[in-house]
């Protein structure tokens, strides 16, 4: 298994336009192979001294925290499903200063799964 991991830190006024567009992603992304699809809004993420999710991204008072992921069989297959989604036109043209979060703060990744139930 192979997961891609997200922080994104976005604006409360913008949560709703956030979650639509999360929205359109999951069906992308489930529409061209990926397993699974979560998108978590912070509901316990207080601002820790030293880190937390919300020193991560660099969150501000009127912002909240997502915590995303995408659930592949492997990176081979993660890497076939991503090429296939950003080539969906649903994506292609999506313009990253319009996003309703900074694009700059997010946090993403790859990893290898290695334990699981």
């Amino acid at each position: 298994m192979y997961v891609d991991g997200f922080v994104v830190p976005v604006p409360k006024r913008k949560l709703d336009a956030y979650l639509k567009m999360a929205k359109m992603a999951n069906k992308v992304f489930m529409e061209h192979g990926a397993l699974e699809y979560r998108e978590a809004v912070g509901d316990d993420v207080p601002y820790g001294k030293r880190t937390s999710f919300p020193r991560s991204v660099k969150a501000t008072g009127s912002e909240t925290v997502i915590f995303s992921w995408i659930l592949y069989k492997s990176r081979a297959h993660r890497d076939k499903v991503m090429k296939a989604a950003m080539a969906d036109k649903r994506f292609a043209g999506m313009d990253m200063k319009k996003m309703p979060f900074d694009a700059k703060r997010m946090i993403y990744g790859g990893f290898k799964v290695r334990v699981s139930s």
